[in-house]
């Protein structure tokens, strides 16, 4: 009999195909935004970004469900209950069907009026309204392929997703410049080029991930046992939501703690904003790592609470930690190697690149209490217990961050306000650890399916 393997080497396997996946997912975006900027002009790339608030609320809450129901796979999967894992995959299909078909057909004839509500400049508003309108029109597909990709997941299969995302990326980046331009018969489609492209990209990919799934029957392949499923059951959905709403609540209560952080940095001139947004950029590379770890623990977690092996749990959660250490810590002290390399990719200015090194060195190290914080909450969310969790990181946004960073900014400047990072970010690490250790790791832990 051949010897089990090492917990952290099955974690890595899971972890590395999320991290390219959540990567996948920003270069979309990212490479879209390049089209739209060199392609049709500045003003196509701000009317994008004039959505961004409306996408983020949107994300959120897919985010949220999606959370909640893998947590539940993930549980069903660890007690060997695949009869379970499909009322939990079609109770989410059917809601988020259900919401994004309403998002939909609202967004369809409310486009403009929600982008006027959004204050969206005069000389931009028909684009933004154009692109928005498309969005949401198509918002179905897009909530389907991030929950089907997400629920995946939750039974240990990190490669389909990526798989699938590898597909609807290449799809999608092929697409938005034939369409900007037009070509082969296809009618230029201007602004509403990437919003186009990458509803027809989730589109295929959906149908090709539909037919794999099927034929090395998955347990999530869409069969007929599954579509029997596919309605609301208000207990499972409870359930759901119980554990989703609080992480996307959590997720919009930090969005509104930067807009009010942005708008302290904005005091301090246009130098400082440039500096601010170079600074996290780089840092969102720091939190990336730690976020997907924390989605390893949640997921890996709840597998284990299924098959009611606590000491499996407390082996994930100490692999999390020492996965933060390594990876988010040594790319931490990679970037403190060569800052002024790093931020040269987003910075040419001299007199802002040398703010921004200044603001780094402050902030940048605060990722690792980050990601170890997102540790214990990933834990207790693998049980069921986001409530608390959410209700910890607020009382540390809203009572220690934004109250230090209005104080130090007025006390010793703009460094001021990058220094509520590390304060908030330690003071996140205390309570969380200290409600697991104290409080969560002392219960019975019960799977919730």
């Amino acid at each position: 009999m051949s010897a089990p393997k090492p917990l952290w080497t099955t974690f890595l396997r899971f972890l590395a195909p999320l991290v390219l996946s959540n990567a996948l997912q920003s270069l979309f975006g990212t490479v879209s935004n390049v089209y739209l900027g060199q392609m049709i002009g500045v003003d196509a790339l701000a009317a994008v970004s004039a959505f961004f608030p409306v996408m983020f609320f949107l994300f959120a809450f897919v985010m949220g469900l999606s959370t909640g129901a893998t947590v539940l796979i993930g549980q069903a999967f660890g007690a060997g209950e695949h009869g379970r894992i499909r009322i939990v995959v079609g109770t989410t299909i059917a809601i988020g069907l259900l919401l994004s078909l309403s998002v939909a057909l609202a967004g369809g004839f409310f486009s403009r009026q929600l982008m006027t509500m959004l204050a969206t400049p005069a000389d931009i508003l028909d684009q933004a309204s154009a692109y928005a309108r498309i969005m949401l029109l198509t918002m179905p597909l897009g909530f389907v392929f991030l929950l089907m990709t997400a629920m995946i997941r939750g039974v240990g299969d990190a490669v389909t997703p990526l798989l699938a995302l590898a597909l609807s990326t290449t799809i999608g980046l092929i697409l938005t410049p034939m369409l900007i331009r037009g070509a082969f018969g296809i009618p230029a489609a201007g602004i509403t080029s990437p919003a186009l492209a990458a509803a027809i990209a989730n589109a295929l990919t959906l149908i090709a991930l539909a037919v794999y799934l099927l034929r090395t029957k998955h347990a999530l392949a869409p069969d007929a046992a599954l579509l029997r499923h596919l309605r609301l059951n208000r207990a499972v959905l409870g359930k759901i939501l119980g554990i989703g709403l609080p992480s996307a609540v959590g997720m919009v209560v930090m969005a509104i703690a930067e807009l009010v952080l942005l708008g302290l940095v904005n005091g301090f001139g246009s130098d400082a904003t440039a500096a601010y947004g170079a600074v996290n950029q780089v840092m969102g590379y720091t939190q990336f790592t730690a976020m997907s770890i924390s989605i390893a623990v949640s997921i890996l977690g709840a597998q284990a609470i299924g098959g009611g092996d606590r000491t499996l749990l407390d082996g994930i959660v100490r692999t999390g930690l020492m996965f933060n250490i390594v990876l988010t810590g040594g790319l931490v002290g990679l970037i403190y190697l060569a800052p002024r390399a790093v931020l040269g990719l987003f910075i040419t200015d001299s007199a802002v690149l040398d703010l921004a090194g200044g603001l780094l060195h402050i902030a940048l190290w605060s990722s690792v209490p980050f990601g170890l914080a997102t540790v214990f909450s990933g834990a207790m969310r693998a049980a069921g217990v986001a409530l608390t969790s959410m209700l910890l990181s607020i009382f540390a946004i809203v009572a220690i961050e934004l109250p230090a960073a209005v104080f130090l900014s007025r006390a010793i400047g703009l460094e001021g306000v990058w220094a509520a990072y590390p304060i908030v970010f330690c003071a996140m690490l205390v309570l969380q650890m200290g409600y697991y250790l104290a409080v969560w790791r002392r219960r019975a832990i019960r799977r919730l399916i």
